[in-house]
C-alpha cells in the first residue's frame, strides 16, 4: 500500500553524528545481543533463516555459474579473524560479482574511523564467544538498521567468490558484503550501482556529484576539504555504451568502473609545487601506468623521506597516485557524500536543519510526471517550504533538496528498476492546499533540478531569497509508481508540510422535495416509474432501487453507464433513509436526484474529452466541487479502489464513490458532537459501520 506521508524535523547536523538507535531488521524482532545470547547458550553457531544459504540468496534470474559452496570461515581457514590490524582499503578486493561501486563505497568508509565503527561495530570476532554470528549497521531511508547474518560465506573450492582480503585469514569486508546483500535481496542485486548509494547507506549523509570537465575552478580545495571532513569520495569514467564497460585503456584506467578517492597532496617537483590525488581500484590491482604511478621516474625527482611517505613500495594493491591535471583529464565524474549538507567550497560550519518526508507516486492519483504532461503534473505530491530568513552573508537562504527512491535494488526480483526521477521548485501560490493544473499552467518554477535522472537519490543545492515555495517531486513520465524520502536541508530556519493533507466536508442538507403540484415532466416521469415497481407503497428496496436506475441511468447517452451493483444502492438507502425503515420512499429518491443530477454535472465537468468517463486524476477536484476535500492518502486509495487499468473511472464507480464517501462523512460528523475531528469507537460500533458504509 502506498505510504502515509509523516513529516519528521531533525535538527543540528546528520543522522550519523546523533547515533541514532539502529533498529533490527529479523522478521522476528530479536536483536543481535538476543539471538547471540541464545546461540551461546544452546552451544549451536546462528543460521539466519532470513538469509538463507540457499540459491535465493545469491541470484533471483538465473542458476549460480559454478557449484557454490557456503562455508564458515573456520571450515576453509586457520584462525579466521574479523579484523587484522585494522580495516583498511586494502583489505576490499573485488570477486566475481559487478559491485565496484559498494567496494569503492567501502574503502572511502575505512577512511573514517568514526563513521566505520558505526558501520562495523568492532566488538566482534572468531575467539571469544563465538556463535557465527555478525551484525552491520546501514541508514535507510531516513532510519538506521541493524542487519544481522550468520557467517556462511559462498565459496568455491575453499576461496571465497566475492569480496575478499588481501589477508586470506581476514573477513570484515566479505561479511559486511553479505550483510548489505541481505539488506538488498541477494547477492545478485548489487550487480550495478552508484557509489553514491552505498556512502549514503553507510552514514545517512547527502551527496553531490561534480563533472571534471565542468567543475568549479577550486575543486581541488573541494575535494580536499572533503576529505579532511571525512566526506566519502569515488570517482569513474563515463562510458559510451554496454561494450565500454570495464574496458582497460592503454593507461590502466577501466572505464565505467567505480574507483575510490583516498588522498591528496602537494610536492615539491623540479622547482615547482604539483598536485597529486590518491586512488584506488577495488579490484586491488590494475593499476594507472602514466606520470606519477608506481615506480615512474617522476618519484626520484623529490624528497627521499616524502618519496617513502607517499609511495607504495612496488606494490600491485590497486591503488596509485596521478597529477590532478591527468585526473580530470581521465575521469568524468566525482560523487562526495558529505556527514552533514557543508558547503564544500567555503570554509562556514552550519548546523543544519532537516526535513523528511516519506511519499509515494501511484498511478491514477499522484503519479503525475513531469512539467511536459500539463494535465496530470499538478496531481504529484506537493510539500510547501517556507524559508524565513536569510544566509549571513548574503541576501538570500540556502538549502538542498535530496529526493531518494526507496527499496528500488530489493524490487529488482520483481522486474521494477530506479525510476527517473526529478523535481521543480515554484512559489507558493497563497491560501491554497493544493495547487492544480491551472496554476503549473500559467506559473513558471523558480528553480528546478538540473535533470531527471534514474538515480537512486537527486541531491542539489539552491538560493532563493525567504518566502514560501512549493516543491514538486516527480517522475519523468506519469503512471509511474514509487515510494520515496524527500529530505530538505536548511542553513535557517525554515517550514515545511505537505500540501494537499486537508480533510473537509461541507455538505449542505438538500431543499425539501418538491409538491405534487410543482413537479416538472422530469420528476412526473420519475414518479411513474417509481411507482411502477414500488406499487401502492412508494416505497423501495435496494434490488428495487437498482432497477430505478438502472432505467434512468441507462438512457443518459453522455455517460457510461453500465449497472450499479446492489452493495452501492444499499449504500444509497443508507444515506437517504431518514426514518430507518431499510427502504427509501418517493420523497426521498427525489432529494437523492436531485444530488445525482449535480453530480452528474460534475462528473462532465471533468470528462474532458467527452469518452463518458473521466480520468482519476481528476478525481480530487470532483469531489471538491462536490463539497469533499481529501488529503493524498485518500486520493491514492481511491485511484486504486475506483480506476480502471487506463486511469478511468466510469460514471458507476465515480457514483459508487461519492456515494460512500458522502455516506461515511456525515456518520462522522453526526458522531463527532463537539467537532473535534476525532471520535472514538469500540470495535463493535467500527465493524458496524465500516459495514454499512
Amino acid at each position: 500500500m502506498p505510504s502515509i506521508y509523516q513529516p519528521t524535523m531533525q535538527n543540528g547536523g546528520s543522522q550519523q553524528q546523533r547515533q541514532q538507535e539502529a533498529q533490527s531488521t529479523q522478521s522476528d524482532g530479536r536483536t543481535y545481543e538476543q539471538l547471540k545470547r541464545e546461540c551461546l547458550q544452546n552451544k549451536k553457531l546462528f543460521c539466519d533463516p532470513d538469509f538463507p544459504a540457499t540459491e535465493s540468496s545469491l541470484f533471483y534470474s538465473q542458476k549460480p555459474p559454478i557449484p557454490f559452496e557456503w562455508k564458515r570461515p573456520g571450515e576453509f581457514q586457520k584462525e579466521p579473524k574479523f579484523i587484522v590490524g585494522g580495516a583498511t582499503r586494502t583489505d576490499i578486493c573485488q570477486g566475481d560479482l559487478g559491485d565496484c561501486w559498494l567496494l569503492a563505497a567501502i574503502a572511502s568508509l575505512t577512511l573514517n574511523e568514526k563513521t566505520l565503527a558505526r558501520v562495523v561495530p568492532p566488538d566482534q570476532n572468531f575467539d571469544v564467544d563465538y556463535a557465527g554470528i555478525f551484525h552491520f549497521q546501514f541508514w535507510q531511508h531516513n532510519e538506521w538498521m541493524d542487519v544481522i547474518i550468520d557467517d556462511r560465506l559462498p565459496t568455491f573450492r575453499n576461496r571465497l567468490v566475492f569480496v575478499h582480503s588481501i589477508e586470506m585469514n581476514e573477513f570484515w569486508s566479505a561479511l559486511l558484503e553479505k550483510a548489505y546483500a541481505k539488506l538488498n535481496g541477494s547477492y545478485e542485486a548489487l550487480k550495478g550501482g552508484s557509489t553514491l548509494e552505498a556512502m549514503e547507506d553507510f552514514t545517512g549523509g547527502v551527496g553531490e556529484m561534480y563533472e571534471t570537465k565542468n567543475a568549479p575552478a577550486n575543486l581541488f580545495q573541494i575535494i580536499d576539504k572533503a576529505l579532511k571532513r571525512g566526506s566519502m569520495l569515488g570517482c569513474s569514467i563515463d562510458i559510451t555504451s554496454s561494450a565500454e564497460s570495464e574496458a582497460q585503456t592503454a593507461s590502466g584506467l577501466v572505464k565505467g568502473h567505480a574507483y575510490s578517492i583516498t588522498g591528496l597532496e602537494e610536492v615539491n617537483y623540479r622547482g615547482r609545487k604539483v598536485k597529486l590525488i590518491r586512488v584506488r581500484n577495488p579490484w586491488g590491482q590494475v593499476e594507472w601506468n602514466g606520470p606519477w604511478s608506481d615506480n615512474s621516474s617522476e618519484w626520484k625527482m623529490i624528497d627521499a623521506q616524502e618519496r617513502k611517505r607517499l609511495t607504495q613500495v612496488s606494490l600491485d594493491d590497486g591503488e596509485f597516485w596521478m597529477e590532478f591535471e591527468d585526473f580530470k583529464a581521465n575521469y568524468d565524474k566525482i560523487e562526495i557524500c558529505n556527514l552533514t549538507p557543508d558547503s564544500l567550497d567555503d570554509d562556514t560550519l552550519h548546523k543544519w536543519e532537516v526535513t523528511v518526508f516519506n511519499g509515494s507516486w501511484i498511478r491514477g492519483s499522484t503519479a503525475g510526471g513531469c512539467r511536459n504532461y500539463i494535465d496530470t503534473f499538478w496531481t504529484n505530491p506537493q510539500f510547501k517550504l517556507s524559508l524565513l530568513e536569510k544566509d549571513d552573508d548574503h541576501d538570500q537562504s540556502t538549502f538542498i533538496i535530496a529526493l531518494l527512491q526507496k527499496n528500488r535494488r530489493k524490487l529488482r526480483k520483481l522486474g521494477q528498476d530506479l525510476q527517473t526521477v526529478g523535481f521543480a521548485i515554484y512559489e507558493a501560490s497563497k491560501h491554497e492546499d493544493h495547487l492544480t493544473k491551472d496554476f503549473f499552467r500559467y506559473n513558471p518554477s523558480k528553480a528546478r533540478s538540473n535533470t531527471y535522472i534514474n538515480l537512486r537519490e537527486l541531491s542539489q543545492r539552491f538560493r532563493l531569497p525567504p518566502g514560501d515555495y512549493i516543491v514538486v517531486p516527480t517522475t519523468f513520465e506519469p503512471h509511474k509508481e514509487a515510494d520515496f524520502l524527500l529530505r530538505i536541508f536548511s542553513e535557517k530556519k525554515t517550514e515545511s508540510l505537505e500540501m494537499g493533507n486537508t480533510i473537509s466536508a461541507d455538505l449542505p442538507e438538500p431543499p425539501p422535495p418538491p409538491s405534487v403540484k410543482q413537479e416538472t415532466e422530469e420528476e412526473k416521469g420519475l414518479r411513474r416509474l417509481f411507482q411502477q415497481i414500488s406499487g401502492q407503497k412508494m416505497a423501495i428496496s435496494a434490488r428495487d432501487l437498482q432497477n430505478v436506475l438502472d432505467g434512468v441511468l441507462s438512457r443518459r447517452k453522455e455517460i457510461k453507464y453500465k449497472g450499479l451493483p446492489l452493495h452501492t444502492c444499499h449504500s444509497i438507502i443508507d444515506l437517504m433513509d431518514t426514518n430507518n425503515t431499510g427502504q427509501i420512499e418517493f420523497p426521498e429518491f427525489t432529494i437523492f436526484w436531485e444530488k445525482v443530477k449535480r453530480w452528474i454535472g460534475l462528473f462532465l465537468m471533468f470528462d474532458t474529452d467527452r469518452s463518458g468517463t473521466m480520468s482519476s486524476y481528476e478525481m480530487r477536484l470532483a469531489l471538491k466541487e462536490a463539497g469533499m476535500q481529501l488529503n493524498n492518502k485518500i486520493i491514492q486509495l481511491i485511484g486504486l479502489r475506483f480506476a480502471d487499468e487506463e486511469y478511468q473511472i466510469t460514471f458507476d464507480e465515480y457514483l459508487a464513490c461519492i456515494v460512500r464517501l458522502e455516506n461515511m462523512f456525515r456518520i462522522f460528523q453526526a458522531l463527532d458532537k463537539r467537532q473535534t475531528g476525532e471520535i472514538s469507537l469500540n470495535v463493535a460500533q467500527f465493524l458496524a459501520l465500516t459495514m454499512n458504509a
